[in-house]
């Protein structure tokens, strides 16, 4: 394994603000736009998805916001077909002087009723017994702790989990849906429990884009939540890819007002180590990260399971490139960065991590 680090120069400074949904609005517009062909419908669509995104932001991983932004914009489209078609086949009761009762009503209630108590089944015995005993019988969670032998933190953790739980069996038995993978559980609860971290390990933002199942399930096990953290995760495969951690790198630069000069250099650096890893390593993650200590700045990992870099020396020779690993970017954004750390181990990949400060006193 080879190592390669370094610190450079500090350039000036100055204020740019920037939206933080600004890098989600052409994605959203461009799958809305490409189902909707009202301009005005479409564009209401794209605020509503927004809306809905920004409000449930902070039960969702920083990696699986965008995924989630997709995810919402499709059942948006698809929720105002539904309501258009069932205004269609509804039109003749407008001059209905009374409206009868909907004889379906007592039925869904019953179903309803029926899906919840299938749902409870599916949990443990454990599970089900404290659940009930504190959603039923109103028992406390120190009462709780004190028959299971556990701290009442620990008995909060453990409903919060299975409430969880429960809310994903619920819809799985009411839809008459059986999980197409075994992955499909693990990120359903993630997304149930609002679990961030649990997203992360799941590799829940993937997969919600290749699952149509859980894709349409997370929007009702998301709940209200805060803006994003100072973070952003974006997977790298595509030139596609490259744009958007170009940008996102810029969104959270301009939260720590970098000058419009030290946004473009940081944007610069992470556009060459995306290109890299697209080119030589097929796919990759960009990591970036606000730091407020020892200052305010902006530190980017970027990852990979490619090739790996042979000779790192060599590669990190200004003009050198090659085509059996990453070369040609490294010295360049090495010297638009702070600081620059490469650690590479050829035929298990390469991950570069780079930081820049900003000097300017507030």
């Amino acid at each position: 394994m080879a190592t390669v680090g370094g610190v450079e120069d500090t350039p000036d400074s100055g204020a740019v603000g920037d939206d933080v949904m600004e890098s989600l609005i052409p994605i959203v517009r461009r799958i809305i736009r490409a189902r909707v062909s009202d301009p005005v419908v479409a564009e209401d669509l794209v605020q509503e998805t927004l809306v809905n995104v920004l409000a449930k932001a902070n039960r969702v991983a920083p990696p699986m916001l965008e995924p989630y932004a997709i995810v919402t914009a499709r059942n948006v489209v698809k929720s105002m077909w539904i309501e258009r078609d069932r205004h269609r086949r509804n039109q003749h009761r407008v001059l209905d002087v009374v409206a009868e009762p909907d004889p379906d009503e007592q039925v869904l209630k019953g179903v309803d009723a029926e899906a919840v108590s299938e749902a409870l089944t599916r949990l443990s015995e454990r599970e089900r017994a404290t659940l009930l005993a504190h959603e039923v019988a109103g028992q406390g969670t120190r009462s709780l702790a004190e028959d299971l032998g556990l701290s009442a933190g620990a008995v909060a953790a453990q409903l919060n989990r299975t409430r969880a739980r429960l809310r994903v069996e619920y819809l799985l038995v009411l839809q008459n849906i059986e999980p197409p993978t075994d992955r499909c559980r693990p990120v359903l609860l993630a997304v149930s429990a609002g679990d961030r971290r649990r997203q992360a390990e799941v590799g829940a933002a993937r997969h919600l884009l290749e699952c149509d199942v859980c894709a349409s399930l997370s929007e009702p096990l998301l709940g209200r939540g805060q803006p994003r953290d100072n973070e952003m995760r974006i997977k790298i495969k595509s030139d596609a890819d490259i744009v958007t951690a170009r940008k996102g790198a810029r969104e959270l630069a301009a939260r720590l007002e970098f000058s419009a000069t030290e946004m473009t250099v940081i944007a610069t650096a992470v556009s060459e180590i995306s290109r890299n890893i697209v080119r030589f390593a097929g796919r990759g993650e960009i990591y970036l990260e606000l730091l407020d200590e020892p200052r305010p700045g902006l530190r980017v990992v970027a990852r990979d399971a490619g090739p790996g870099i042979e000779d790192l020396n060599q590669a990190m020779t200004v003009g050198y490139s090659t085509y059996s690993g990453l070369g040609l970017g490294l010295p360049g954004a090495r010297r638009l960065m702070d600081e620059f750390e490469v650690i590479s181990e050829p035929g298990q990949g390469t991950t570069v991590t780079m930081t820049k400060w900003r000097w300017r006193e507030q």
